[in-house]
Protein backbone atom coordinates (compact mmCIF):
# COMPACT_ATOMS: atom_id res chain seq x y z
CA UNK A 1 0.00 0.00 0.00
CA UNK A 2 1.72 3.44 -1.00
CA UNK A 3 -1.05 5.72 0.88
CA UNK A 4 0.90 7.98 3.47
CA UNK A 5 -1.05 9.39 6.32
CA UNK A 6 -0.53 12.08 9.12
CA UNK A 7 -2.39 13.10 12.65
CA UNK A 8 -1.22 16.94 12.98
CA UNK A 9 -1.24 18.15 16.67
CA UNK A 10 -2.81 21.34 16.56
CA UNK A 11 -2.28 23.41 20.03
CA UNK A 12 -4.30 26.98 19.65
CA UNK A 13 -3.45 29.82 22.18
CA UNK A 14 -5.79 29.98 25.07
CA UNK A 15 -8.87 30.58 23.85
CA UNK A 16 -8.54 30.29 20.40
CA UNK A 17 -9.58 26.78 19.79
CA UNK A 18 -12.63 27.89 18.27
CA UNK A 19 -11.09 30.84 15.60
CA UNK A 20 -8.30 28.60 14.71
CA UNK A 21 -10.91 26.03 14.08
CA UNK A 22 -12.81 28.65 11.66
CA UNK A 23 -9.56 29.93 10.15
CA UNK A 24 -8.88 25.91 8.89
CA UNK A 25 -11.68 26.47 6.90
CA UNK A 26 -9.43 28.15 3.87
CA UNK A 27 -7.39 25.10 4.05
CA UNK A 28 -10.28 22.66 3.48
CA UNK A 29 -11.35 24.68 0.41
CA UNK A 30 -8.27 24.05 -1.12
CA UNK A 31 -8.03 20.52 -0.41
CA UNK A 32 -11.36 19.75 -1.48
CA UNK A 33 -9.70 20.46 -4.90
CA UNK A 34 -6.30 17.90 -4.38
CA UNK A 35 -7.11 14.81 -6.51
CA UNK A 36 -4.57 12.92 -4.04
CA UNK A 37 -6.15 13.91 -0.86
CA UNK A 38 -8.29 11.09 0.36
CA UNK A 39 -8.94 12.48 3.74
CA UNK A 40 -8.65 15.89 5.64
CA UNK A 41 -10.73 15.92 8.49
CA UNK A 42 -10.42 18.49 11.74
CA UNK A 43 -10.96 17.64 15.01
CA UNK A 44 -11.55 18.74 18.29
CA UNK A 45 -10.09 17.57 21.13
CA UNK A 46 -12.98 16.58 23.38
CA UNK A 47 -10.77 17.09 27.00
CA UNK A 48 -9.41 20.90 25.48
CA UNK A 49 -11.17 22.83 23.60
CA UNK A 50 -7.81 24.64 22.59
CA UNK A 51 -6.26 21.60 21.11
CA UNK A 52 -7.43 20.53 17.64
CA UNK A 53 -6.53 17.36 15.71
CA UNK A 54 -6.20 16.81 12.01
CA UNK A 55 -6.06 13.23 10.65
CA UNK A 56 -4.68 13.43 6.79
CA UNK A 57 -4.14 10.30 3.99
CA UNK A 58 -3.02 10.64 1.26
CA UNK A 59 -2.55 8.28 -2.04
CA UNK A 60 1.22 8.85 -2.14
CA UNK A 61 3.89 10.66 -0.80
CA UNK A 62 3.79 12.38 -3.46
CA UNK A 63 0.64 13.73 -3.31
CA UNK A 64 1.35 15.07 0.31
CA UNK A 65 4.71 16.43 -0.93
CA UNK A 66 2.41 18.34 -3.58
CA UNK A 67 -0.24 19.09 -0.30
CA UNK A 68 2.48 20.61 1.61
CA UNK A 69 4.54 22.30 -1.11
CA UNK A 70 1.41 24.05 -2.64
CA UNK A 71 1.59 27.59 -2.60
CA UNK A 72 -1.89 28.22 -0.23
CA UNK A 73 -0.26 25.88 2.19
CA UNK A 74 2.67 27.79 2.49
CA UNK A 75 0.69 31.01 2.69
CA UNK A 76 -1.48 29.98 5.22
CA UNK A 77 1.11 29.47 7.79
CA UNK A 78 1.89 33.02 8.36
CA UNK A 79 -2.43 34.12 8.69
CA UNK A 80 -2.87 31.26 11.38
CA UNK A 81 0.28 32.31 13.60
CA UNK A 82 -1.03 34.49 15.81
CA UNK A 83 -4.00 31.48 16.83
CA UNK A 84 -1.44 28.94 17.70
CA UNK A 85 -0.25 28.34 21.18
CA UNK A 86 2.83 26.69 19.99
CA UNK A 87 4.16 24.71 16.93
CA UNK A 88 2.05 22.09 15.36
CA UNK A 89 3.23 18.50 15.91
CA UNK A 90 3.28 16.43 13.00
CA UNK A 91 3.24 12.92 13.34
CA UNK A 92 3.81 10.71 9.76
CA UNK A 93 1.89 7.55 9.83
CA UNK A 94 1.80 4.75 7.82
CA UNK A 95 -1.71 3.07 7.34
CA UNK A 96 -1.58 -0.88 7.26
CA UNK A 97 -5.61 -1.95 7.17
CA UNK A 98 -8.62 -0.83 7.97
CA UNK A 99 -11.79 0.00 6.63
CA UNK A 100 -11.99 2.53 3.57
CA UNK A 101 -8.36 1.72 2.39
Amino acid sequence: MSKVALAVKLPAAAGKGNELAAAMEEALDHVRQESGTRYYILHADTSNPDILWMYEMYDSQADLDAHMGADWFKQLGPKLAPLFGGAPEFHFLRPIAGKGL
